[in-house]
């Protein structure tokens, strides 16, 4: 590493997860071996102490912050918020806030982790709601979707905000020059859809976005477009649905390999097929949401996930705090203004 290399500052929500903090911990400490970052650890010290004393750890490198407690899936985000004001999350998006920190990871509560983002970090100037977005695993690793379940309701102007981001995300994560931005509906006919996507498609054919109008479902796993615009309802049922789709390929290819002699030699045949297969299938690789049009970057890392696909999400907040993303999307924000009132 030369002197002139960034260090950058990584919160992470120790204590959230289904498989916290050791599974945290360790991928953690798995990204922090690949990359010039300093992790900073938030959780409650006598339940962290004893996952790190597993490892060999550089100080410079790793630093735990102490929290006092966490907020819980089942427990309801803005009254968590006020009866734990120390809780991990807020610990760690507060570092943020401060300025800290450079990103913050969490695969704790969805509700959770949006709230204190929202409330902490506040929203970008033009920007009525942050959007989750990411991609659809590794049938199109490219692809932004947004919203992927922050908004289950939006309105038309939601949705051109979503698209807006989505086009700076891909172009500064993604490096696609030109991005192509466009509406799930129930058909790609420009009569199709319901009142929300023949508004927003209206309204987007007016801006200077690369608008290619709607696309399917069906159609997500062939990277029709760069960017895919919906609202949050529609978009985590895809995303799920998406998941459990590759669960069950999964399942049925290993079935098929093990069931019998022929399935066996099949395997032993094409063995460097099937990995490549599964890794496509393998949703760790492909794990971490941001949370995009807030004044901070988080991300949101698969509450189920392994310490392989915490790693993932740490690499993607990283991603994100090397280019100036956010004041990219201010730009661009005000540029719309500038142009709709001319």
């Amino acid at each position: 590493m030369t002197t002139t290399e960034r260090i950058y500052r990584i919160a992470v929500d120790a204590m959230g997860g289904d498989n916290a903090p050791s599974e945290v911990i360790a991928g953690a400490i798995d990204a922090s071996s690949n990359s010039d970052i300093s992790i900073q650890l938030v959780g409650v010290p006598k339940l962290l102490e004893p996952e790190l004393a597993k490892y060999s750890i550089d100080d410079k490198s790793l630093i735990v912050i102490p929290a006092e407690n966490h907020i819980s899936e089942n427990e309801h985000p803005a009254v968590a918020m006020r009866q734990k004001p120390k809780a991990s999350i807020i610990v760690s998006t507060s570092l943020v806030k401060k300025g800290i920190a450079d990103a913050n990871v969490s695969m704790g509560s969805s509700g959770a982790t949006m709230a204190a983002a929202a409330i902490i970090l506040g929203t970008l100037n033009g920007i009525e709601r942050p959007a989750i977005g990411g991609p659809l695993l590794g049938f199109s690793p490219n692809m932004v979707i947004l919203d992927a379940g922050a908004n289950v309701d939006c309105k038309p102007s939601q949705l051109l905000s979503f698209a807006i981001m989505g086009e700076i995300f891909s172009k500064y994560v993604y490096k696609i020059p030109n991005p192509r931005v466009a509406l799930l509906s129930v058909g790609s006919e420009d009569e199709k859809g319901n009142k929300q996507v023949k508004e927003t498609s209206a309204i987007l054919k007016t801006t200077n976005l690369n608008f290619i109008g709607n696309v399917e479902a069906n159609d997500l796993m062939h990277n029709p477009a760069d960017v895919v615009v919906c609202d949050g309802f529609s978009g985590n049922i895809m995303l799920k649905t998406a998941e459990g789709t590759a669960d069950l390929c999964t399942y049925y290819i290993r079935e098929v390999l093990t069931s019998n002699l022929f399935g066996k030699i099949a395997y032993l045949l094409g063995r460097t097929s099937f990995a490549a297969l599964k890794d496509k299938l393998d949703p760790r690789k492909h794990n971490g949401a941001v949370l995009l049009g807030l004044n901070g970057i988080v991300v949101k890392s698969h509450g189920s996930t392994d310490s392989l696909g915490f790693a993932h999400a740490v690499d993607l907040a990283i991603d994100m705090a090397e280019g100036d993303y956010n004041s990219a999307i201010s730009k661009e924000i005000e540029k719309l203004k500038l142009s709709s009132n001319n």
